[in-house]
């Protein structure tokens, strides 16, 4: 049996409608709104509920960290490359690609930053990686359940796929010469984020078509790479943004002769509230 936990988890699992459910586990003792919520969801959606102790939702999800919520489920259902890229859902693509993160919390906390910045999908290894499991699910929040996902036997090969596909890809690596601020990012990419302690492989390194870095001000040598990720992934949605700003200023320049406007008026009762305060 397939366990997932944790009250976000199991609530977007629930709204994402990707796994099957067979019941939903929940702690005797609790009696919030939260939990009515849930109840009411698997209501409407006809999945059973059972109260359980908690020594009970202990054992099903291996740890206490459950929030008083363990589903029993089908597996993940896992995407292919071409649905990944095919989940186009802005101007330009992103895909996350991880070369062999083997932490779930980290993968969870990717998948859920991958989620936030407006990420079409996230591609995973086979092997030497961990797999969207309970514990992933719960640190993404629930995010895993929205995001395609695929798994690929070979990620340098996926690199190389992607590139066939028009999308440039960045790998972030600590001896990148290029800072990740100084790259546009407005054009279909993909970003490449190495395993925890070992970085990108040779062989992934030399495929991508960037190698950019974060700049190190203090003793510690690298981020974590779910922080990492997420500094690089937030600074394509800074960018992106700025663009669209900008295309809609062309469109529309009153709207820029409105918004001088109201910051003169706004400077004018500042002045006035200052002189008032003399």
């Amino acid at each position: 049996m397939n366990y997932i936990y944790g009250i976000n988890a199991v609530t977007e699992a629930l709204k994402a409608r990707g796994r099957a459910f067979q019941w939903v586990g929940m702690a005797k003792e609790r009696h919030d709104i939260r939990l009515q919520r849930m109840i009411e969801d698997c209501r409407k959606l006809g999945v059973p509920v059972r109260f359980l102790t908690r020594v009970e939702l202990d054992r099903m999800a291996g740890n206490a960290a459950h929030q008083g919520v363990v589903a029993v489920t089908s597996a993940k259902q896992y995407s292919d490359l071409d649905d990944v890229v095919g989940a186009k859902r802005g101007r330009y693509s992103l895909v996350v690609v991880l070369d062999g993160v083997e932490d779930p919390h980290n993968l969870g906390a990717v998948l859920r930053t991958a989620d936030a910045a407006g990420a079409d999908g996230v591609v995973i290894p086979e092997r030497r990686a961990t797999a969207v499991t309970g514990t992933v699910t719960k640190a993404s929040a629930g995010a895993s359940e929205h995001l395609p996902i695929a798994r690929v036997t070979n990620i340098a090969r996926t690199v190389e796929e992607l590139k066939e596909r028009n999308i440039w890809t960045v790998g972030l690596d600590e001896r990148g010469k290029q800072t990740y601020d100084a790259l546009d990012y407005n054009m279909d990419c993909a970003l490449i984020l190495g395993a925890e302690g070992k970085g990108l492989h040779d062989l992934v390194k030399k495929k991508c078509d960037f190698l950019v870095s974060i700049p190190m001000l203090g003793k510690v040598p690298s981020l974590n790479v779910s922080v990492a990720g997420a500094v690089v992934m937030y600074e394509i949605v800074r960018q992106r943004r700025a663009q669209d700003r900008d295309k809609d200023r062309e469109k529309d320049p009153d709207q820029d002769r409105a918004q001088a406007k109201v910051r003169s008026q706004h400077k004018e009762k500042d002045s006035e509230a200052s002189v008032g305060a003399k």
